[in-house]
C-alpha cells in the first residue's frame, strides 16, 4: 500500500492514522476488536469513511469493549442498525457480535486475541485467510490482508522510505521479527 505514504501525511484523517497506527504493532484486546470491526465494515466502502465514522463506531461499540459486545443482543442489533454513526449492514452487525464472542474463547484457548495471532506467526496470507474465514465471521482475503497488515503482522503497510516505516520498525512489528529484520 505504497501509495498510502504518498496521500495520507498531512490528510486530516489519514495521515495520523498513517503516520502512528497503520503497521504499527498493538496488542491491547479493544485495539484489536476495533481494528478488526472497521476493516470489516470498511468492506465496499472507502477507508477514509470508516476513519470519519470511527468515533460513531466506538460510541455504538461500547468503546470496542469485547465482552459488553458479546452480549448484544436483538435490542442492540436494532440500535446498530439504526445508527447512522455506523455502517447499518445486519450482516456486518451480527458479524461483529460473533466475532466479539469468538475472542473471548480465544482467551481460554491461546490467552486472547494477541496470543491466538502470535501462535499462527508467521503465515503466508493465503493461510491467514483460511484461518481467519474458518475463525471469524466476514474477513474474506482482503480485509483479512488489510487487518493483520495494519498491525504489522503483514508486510507492506509502508514503503522503506516513508517516516512511518521508521517509527513502526522501532517497534519491531511481528513480520520484521520472522523476517529476521
Amino acid at each position: 500500500m505504497s501509495g498510502y505514504c504518498d496521500i495520507a501525511p498531512g490528510h486530516p484523517l489519514h495521515g495520523p492514522y498513517h503516520d502512528h497506527e497503520y503497521g504499527f504493532p498493538q496488542r491491547e484486546e479493544a485495539v484489536l476488536f476495533e481494528r478488526l470491526l472497521l476493516e470489516i465494515n470498511q468492506a465496499g466502502l472507502s477507508w477514509e469513511t470508516m476513519l470519519r465514522k470511527r468515533d460513531g463506531f466506538r460510541a455504538a461499540y461500547s468503546g470496542f469493549e469485547v465482552d459488553r459486545v458479546a452480549r448484544y443482543g436483538e435490542r442492540d442489533r436494532a440500535r446498530l442498525l439504526a445508527d447512522p454513526g455506523i455502517i447499518r449492514n445486519r450482516l456486518k452487525v451480527d458479524a461483529a457480535i460473533h466475532n466479539a464472542q469468538v475472542i473471548q474463547t480465544l482467551r481460554t484457548s491461546h490467552g486472547g486475541f494477541a496470543a491466538w495471532l502470535d501462535a499462527h506467526h508467521p503465515l503466508p496470507k493465503a493461510d491467514w485467510v483460511k484461518l481467519f474465514k474458518k475463525t471469524f465471521r466476514f474477513t474474506g482475503g482482503e480485509i483479512t490482508g488489510e487487518f493483520l497488515m495494519s498491525l504489522g503482522y503483514l508486510p507492506g503497510a509502508h514503503r522503506q522510505d516513508c517516516p512511518a516505516y521508521r517509527r513502526a520498525a522501532k517497534q519491531r512489528p511481528p513480520w520484521m521479527a520472522a523476517a529476521g529484520h
